[in-house]
């Protein structure tokens, strides 16, 4: 993607980051190879992105001093997934935001998101 820098990086996969207007310090660790969902990782590149993981933690740890994270994966149209390339988002997150203490399942937890009510028909 246009913009993303390649912060850090092993041989199976790289933490990119690009500018950002409000999610500062957030990126994504990608495989090299690719992968169009994390169901497609091979054990060598899961290991890989959990190094990577602990890498760019501790460099975020000391550039920005998050007060916690959000680490996940979108997986498919429906999960969110519009980059068909497996990536995991890492995003610092800071007490004086306006939404800290809400985690991933926020959204998809509240009564706007409930799917609709299928009618179930008699025999």
């Amino acid at each position: 993607m246009e913009g993303q820098e390649v912060v850090l990086e092993n041989s199976l996969c790289r933490f990119l980051m690009m500018p950002q207007e409000v999610l500062k310090g957030s990126g994504v660790i990608v495989p090299v190879a690719h992968r169009e969902t994390v169901f497609d990782l091979t054990p060598g590149e899961w290991r890989a992105t959990q190094d990577l993981l602990a890498e760019a933690k501790a460099m975020l740890d000391r550039e920005y001093s998050p007060d916690g994270y959000n680490v996940g994966w979108n997986s498919g149209v429906a999960g969110g997934q519009h980059i068909r390339h497996a990536h995991l988002h890492v995003v610092p997150r800071f007490a004086d935001e306006p939404y800290a203490g809400k985690g991933i399942r926020h959204w998809l937890k509240s009564p706007d998101n409930r799917r609709p009510d299928t009618e179930i028909k008699p025999q």
